[in-house]
């Protein structure tokens, strides 16, 4: 399906080595799709193992790597080639992936194991299995690459890893079921949502060698700081240097955050209030909270810090919300049950993963009129993330 628009794009000259994929996982057709970018449409179908659900990119290699959840593994995808070329075994339930900015190791959270993989991509192996709290969704790499936060949805709790050490130097009690992690750009604060209590954690991280100093001697913290909140954990830090220092209250069943890149501000995505929550990551504030669909679970904001972008599940839409002029300025239909988004290099196209449809819908940013949908790729049974590779083949071709 292509939907016309008015407007045409005149695209850059790309060398014939380059290359811009989209890989998308395939959930129920154990299988990842590779889009390209460019011409909008799929290249390549990878088999992969069981039940596909997590994917990203090395930013220093041409690597993808694939969590399957039901195989207790990790695929290695040859970005080059668009196959697997290597399988890594993990524990038990793994979900999410991280990749360190240097593109060195890879983390994972076992969910049925209560453990945290670090995996060296350069040997493809796991260097160690770290036992964390009950029940980890995801483990969020800083990036410095020093600190991994691990969020444990029926522990009520993150776990703190020290990466070089490798091993838990936190655990912290917070909110209640944590599904998601973003770390500031300084490695300072860890924001994690608890869709169980409708509230944002924030965490204080202290720097690796001042946490080596303070595990001498722990401080008395100072009391914990309330924002618009009547409930706290009975207990804020079970042991090690890092420590919750505020409860935000948002709206229903926050599941998604959406760091703008620098890092300024953070939206939450609100599923069971239709709304977004904005939170001001220097003052641990929420701004506001502003109706923007029916069911939002992802966020993605433009590389420029104006735009975010929000996938409205239950209202098969795509909403454009302006972070400049704080309103809603947009709303583009897609395929059924939109979840996964990923904008292109050059910002001017949004993927967005139709889950209940099999499809990716590819959405015009930058159109006169403002968004508007592009086309319809197809591609496996229930699409639920999407990794962005961009690259030049070191064998161009001829």
């Amino acid at each position: 399906m292509t939907v016309s628009t008015s407007c045409t794009q005149k695209l850059p000259n790309y060398p014939p080595a380059y290359r811009e994929y989209a890989y998308v996982t395939n959930g129920k057709s154990n299988s990842v799709s590779v889009l390209d970018m460019r011409n909008y449409n799929a290249v390549a179908t990878i088999p992969v193992g069981s039940n596909p659900t997590g994917v990203a990119a090395n930013s220093q290699k041409n690597e993808i790597y694939v969590v399957n959840t039901d195989s207790n593994s990790l695929s290695v995808i040859d970005a080059e080639q668009n196959k697997v070329v290597g399988t890594i075994l993990l524990e038990h339930s793994p979900y999410f992936v991280d990749v360190s900015s240097d593109g060195t190791r890879a983390y994972v959270a076992n969910a049925n194991s209560n453990s945290v993989s670090i995996i060296d991509i350069a040997s493809r192996r796991v260097l160690r299995n770290i036992p964390v709290g009950q029940s980890p969704g995801l483990a969020r790499v800083s990036r410095d690459g020093k600190l991994v936060v691990a969020a444990e949805r029926l522990g009520n709790s993150v776990s703190v890893i020290d990466a070089e050490k490798m091993q838990v130097r936190s655990s912290i009690a917070i909110c209640q079921q944590p599904t998601d992690v973003e770390i500031v750009p300084d490695s300072g604060k860890a924001f994690v949502a608890c869709s169980g209590s409708a509230q944002v954690a924030v965490i204080a991280l202290r720097p690796p060698e001042e946490a080596d100093s303070s595990q001498q001697k722990l401080p008395e913290m100072p009391p914990l700081k309330q924002r618009h909140s009547a409930e706290v954990p009975t207990q804020s830090r079970d042991f090690g240097p890092d420590r919750l220092l505020a409860l935000l209250d948002v709206g229903a069943t926050p599941v998604h955050l959406a760091l703008k890149p620098d890092g300024g501000e953070i939206f939450v995505s609100n599923f069971g209030a239709d709304t977004i929550s904005e939170i001001a990551t220097a003052a641990d504030e929420v701004g506001g909270s502003y109706l923007i669909g029916a069911g939002p679970v992802r966020g993605v904001v433009s590389a420029d810090n104006s735009t975010l972008y929000v996938s409205n599940f239950n209202s098969d839409a795509i909403a454009v919300y302006s972070i400049d002029d704080g309103k809603l300025v947009g709303t583009v239909h897609v395929g059924s049950r939109p979840d996964a988004l990923a904008l292109s290099p050059n910002q001017n196209f949004l993927f967005v993963a139709d889950t209940a449809a099999g499809d990716v819908s590819v959405v015009r940013t930058a159109a006169r009129q403002g968004a508007v949908l592009l086309t319809i790729i197809p591609v496996g049974r229930q699409p639920n993330a999407i990794a962005v590779k961009a690259f030049v083949l070191r064998k161009p071709p001829l």
